[in-house]
């Protein structure tokens, strides 16, 4: 069945959504089913979203059809040089049964941002949040609603012209897709080890490190899969001297009088969830700190007594502390409460205004099914 929605102002004029509802849809047995214990990014609702950009005709045909494999020829740009972004953020399901994002407009400019990096056509944000409410108009019922669960939304970008050659592709590709998400900690929120890598770096400086891009995330995986062998969660990378970030996650450092220190450069993906989390420590009256920091200040605050806390923080596990960072010839352990507390508020007071139980006094969540 295929009917058609005007496309809500103030969004390009002369737009059309183009809604195919998928007649092979999970039925509401299996849905729940799913539900009961989705995993992370194992199960996929029913449709997607569909957009297209050409250099003459810019961006057109927005629609929703069912979920399935993308038509694509061999020569595709980004199967030869990898001309491609992608975001990430999730829908709540609020007590009252509606649906909401969080900050769904920092997320549209940061993907403008790495669509710049890239050299791909920018989508405006009016596009980039309305293609989040078209697909929650039509399935509104994969968004969970267990404590700790959302569902997770996966906007991406990439080059689907076929050709050979060192140039900006002329027809491009626009997709979201969505998949539910259980707790990212299922039996509670635990301290991570961190692995510092020191043979390999993630980005570097005027490279796609601040781009959301798969490739930044592939030179990660080789390192990961060293910090699994050496029993750690995570990898840690560094500029030379100077921390960066985890594979999947930014990094932040807890003083003894409450300070919260970031690093910054720019080749540091920036985070909406760090962002948030800065100014919520901000309406407390904390100090905040982005500024280049090594790896020698956190191994010397640490063994002084002046840095008795890390976390990470980052979409899907929102914050969660560094219990030790460990390395070749290094080791830092935070233990006790004062390594915790700090990390667990700020995490519980940010779920809190995701999932509506706290007041949004900044203006953060955006409802996706009004």
């Amino acid at each position: 069945m295929t009917i058609e929605i005007p496309l809500q102002a103030p969004s390009p004029a002369g737009l059309i959504w183009r809604v195919t509802r998928n007649e092979d849809a999970a039925s509401d047995t299996d849905r729940e089913a799913i539900l009961e214990a989705p995993g992370f990014g194992q199960y996929f609702t029913d449709h997607m979203v569909d957009l297209c950009w050409s250099e003459k005709g810019g961006w057109h045909r927005p629609r929703v059809s069912p979920y399935g494999p993308i038509p694509l020829d061999p020569a595709a740009a980004v199967l030869h040089y990898s001309q491609e972004i992608f975001e990430g953020l999730k829908a709540y399901r609020h007590d009252d049964g509606s649906v909401w994002s969080f900050r769904p407009d920092q997320n549209a400019a940061r993907m403008q941002r790495s669509a710049r990096r890239l050299a791909l056509p920018e989508l405006p944000s009016e596009l980039f949040i309305e293609s989040l409410k078209q697909l929650i108009a039509v399935d509104s019922a994969w968004v969970p609603s267990n404590p700790e669960e959302s569902l997770y939304l996966r906007p991406f970008m990439f080059a689907k012209e076929a050709f050979l050659g060192v140039r900006a592709a002329k027809k491009v590709g626009y997709y979201l897709i969505a998949s539910p998400a259980g707790p990212y900690f299922p039996t509670g929120v635990a301290p991570v080890n961190i692995w510092l890598s020191t043979t390999y770096a993630r980005a570097g400086h005027g490279g796609t490190g601040a781009a959301k891009t798969g490739g930044n995330y592939a030179s990660s995986l080789l390192p990961q899969a060293e910090a699994y062998e050496k029993g750690c969660q995570q990898v840690l990378f560094l500029d030379g001297e100077y921390i960066e970030e985890l594979g999947g996650m930014n990094v932040v450092l807890v003083t003894r009088d409450g300070r919260l220190i970031t690093p910054q450069s720019d080749s540091i993906l920036a985070g909406i969830t760090l962002a948030s989390i800065l100014e919520l420590a901000k309406d407390r009256g904390l100090a905040v700190e982005q500024r280049k920091l090594s790896i020698n200040e956190w191994r010397e605050g640490a063994e002084s007594g002046e840095i008795v806390g890390a976390f990470a923080c980052g979409t899907a596990a929102v914050v969660v502390p560094i219990g030790k960072l460990m390395g070749d010839d290094i080791e830092i352990v935070h233990e006790g409460p004062q390594s915790t507390e700090l990390a667990m508020s700020l995490r519980e007071e940010l779920t809190g205004i995701q999932y509506g139980r706290v007041e949004d006094r900044h203006g953060w969540m955006l409802r996706l099914d009004a």
